[in-house]
């Protein structure tokens, strides 16, 4: 013969699906609802607890997330994704039933996790979700027993911790008047005492039965009221080692039932103890700093802040390396910023005329800096690298100062007899300013000058000579030769009166010649005047290579460049002698010994003595 639930032989009583013994599923009661908090801190976060005895448990993701299902019991032992471990789906067995855990494909489908169980459950379980993004919703359902319980099987023949009608009787962590209950089946034989709660009072009073018949009463003993330990409080946090305490209350040691705490000896109610919970380590997650100061006071700047991965354990915040947060996104280090819109350089006038007649100088403009309100601002409120010029050079052209003149050529125009030789003179600007040099002026110098290579012998009639070399070396010049009249004796010329030769035709004295480009040239002005009259001065000139247009250019030869600055006046330095200075006394240099030149009596009686020692002082002063 087959035992039913009731554990009699012979018996045909089932389970129903709410769990009881013998019962025609009519004493359910359905359990549902979804969670759809906001939530803001990262880890672990009670959805819903699971109270003993319940069957048909589901607990659905509503869509897709990144975050986690997790179920722990009311002890403390994690059934499924405890201790930041995530598990595969399966079979878990857990609370007294099995609980399959299903995580959808993550790339085709869109369902999120669940758990689902049969039941019942013989504790309490807490379902949590990891959260990690936004909560999608969780839907939770199960079914408990309702308040018209079937009377179980006598408790004779039942176990301490073991299943009754789906429901844990009393758990073996009561006092010891419970204990001294199961040890004393006798009086319990035979007949059903009545009722029992489905589930333990106090910690679910919301499914407390109303209608409950008095179990029967065990021998009395010493007292009538215990305080039994009902339940925790809520851990201090939900992950990274909190705290919570035991709460006790006052029930009747036989039916359990809660009553008034007056009925307790308060002397002998326990003192709650500190209990360390939920000691798994909180998941790691982007401590975001705060962000510096923009980079620009205006415009488009930039800003940073700092990004850190940090993990949370016992009240302390720690930092971790980066890949322990690579779960979630990290946030962005920088960011553009604008405080206010810039100002901008504004040009109020117009260039004023340069400041020099002739040669470079400058001219002006004003430049402001103006903010987008029209206000006049510092400069600093704008960008320097774009402000605009407001001062510039400006060239009014050559300013005439000084005759530039090359050498005279090496050649006379006449090969004998009277001829010339020649030079270049040009006035240009001078920008000598070691000495004072006179401007140009109307006093051009010559650009000739005679010469005379001796006399010529000719014979009556038109002698021409030899044209003489090119007056000057290169460019355009003149040739020179001379015409005679002359008459011819017994070897020698006798020159005539050029009218003697008058009824001849009279050859050209002179041509043009051209016999290269010039290219470039030393130009040099004329010495200044010596800066000492004695003892060794210096004069100055400058010196310039000029090409055919007299334009500068670079193509002289250097080793024939003019000397730009000789001494002059090296000879001493003689003073006057005035027959009137003379030493009157023998013993002068005393006097210039003691230094009374000073006081007039003594500089003109002894005259001679303090003027030669003014004179040395003079001298040494000048040299210093």
């Amino acid at each position: 013969q087959s035992i039913g639930c009731d554990d009699y032989l012979g018996s045909d009583k089932v389970i129903d699906k709410c769990g009881i013994c013998g019962g025609d599923n009519t004493a359910c009661k359905v359990v549902s609802g979804v969670f759809k908090h906001t939530l803001t801190n990262l880890g672990y976060h009670k959805i819903v607890e699971i109270p003993e005895g319940a069957t048909k448990i589901n607990i659905t993701e509503m869509s897709k997330s990144n975050n986690y299902l997790a179920l722990r019991s009311r002890s403390g032992r994690s059934i499924i994704n405890g201790n930041w471990a995530i598990d595969r789906p399966g079979r878990y067995e857990g609370g007294g039933t099995m609980f399959t855990y299903r995580r959808p494909n993550e790339i085709s489908s869109t369902a999120g996790e669940s758990f689902l169980a049969d039941g019942p459950t013989n504790e309490v379980l807490d379902v949590y979700m990891i959260h990690q993004q936004p909560n999608p919703g969780i839907h939770y359902e199960y079914i408990i027993p309702g308040d018209n319980v079937i009377s179980p099987q006598l408790l004779a023949h039942r176990r301490p911790g073991e299943p009754l009608n789906g429901q844990l009787g009393m758990p073996e962590s009561t006092s010891h008047e419970d204990e001294d209950l199961h040890r004393e089946p006798d009086i319990l034989t035979g007949q059903s005492a009545g009722t029992f709660p489905v589930i333990q009072p106090g910690r679910f009073p919301s499914h407390q039965p109303e209608n409950q018949v008095p179990a029967m009463q065990p021998p009395r003993q010493n007292r009538e009221h215990n305080w039994k330990q009902v339940g925790k409080t809520e851990c201090t946090t939900t992950c990274g080692k909190g705290s919570q305490y035991p709460i006790f209350h006052c029930v009747n040691r036989i039916t359990h039932e809660e009553v008034p705490e007056g009925y307790c000896d308060s002397s002998t109610k326990p003192i709650p103890e500190e209990e360390a919970c939920n000691l798994f380590p909180c998941p790691a997650f982007w401590d975001i700093g705060e962000w510096s100061e923009c980079s620009k006071t205006c415009g488009l700047g930039m800003q940073h802040r700092q990004i850190l991965c940090r993990q949370i354990y016992a009240n302390r915040t720690l930092t971790v390396q980066q890949y322990r947060c690579q779960h979630l996104e990290k946030p962005d280090t920088t960011s553009t910023c604008q405080l206010k819109i810039c100002s901008e350089w504004q040009i109020r006038t117009e260039w004023t005329s340069c400041s020099v007649p002739c040669g470079v100088g400058q001219r002006t403009r004003d430049v402001k800096c103006v903010s987008n309100l029209g206000d006049i601002v510092d400069d600093e409120e704008c960008n320097m690298k774009l402000r605009p010029n407001d001062i510039e050079n400006c060239d009014m052209g050559p300013c005439a100062k000084s005759w530039f003149l090359t050498e005279w050529s090496d050649r006379c125009s006449a090969e004998c007899g009277d001829g010339i030789r020649t030079r270049s003179v040009v006035c240009m600007t001078n920008h000598v300013s070691s000495l004072p040099l006179e401007g140009c002026g109307n006093n051009r110098p010559s650009e000739t000058t005679p010469c005379n290579n001796g006399p010529c012998a000719g014979k009556v009639e038109w002698f021409a000579g030899g044209w003489t070399q090119c007056s000057t070396e290169c460019g355009s010049g003149t040739q020179q030769r001379e015409v005679i009249c002359v008459r011819k004796t017994e070897g020698n010329f006798d020159v005539l009166n050029p009218y003697e030769c008058s009824h001849l035709e009279k050859p050209p004295s002179q041509q043009s010649c051209y016999l290269k480009p010039c290219g470039s040239k030393w130009f040099h002005t004329e010495w200044s005047t010596c800066s000492k009259s004695c003892e060794g001065g210096f004069r100055v000139r400058e010196v310039r290579c000029l090409s055919d247009d007299m334009a500068a250019s670079t193509q002289c030869d250097p080793q024939l460049k003019p000397e730009e600055k000789e001494p002059c006046n090296t000879q001493d330095c003689v003073p006057e002698i005035d027959e009137n200075c003379k030493d009157k006394y023998y013993n002068c240099n005393v006097v210039v010994q003691a230094r009374l030149c000073v006081y007039t009596y003594y500089k003109t009686a002894c005259c001679a003595s303090c003027t030669r020692v003014a004179n040395r002082q003079s001298g040494f002063l000048g040299r210093r």
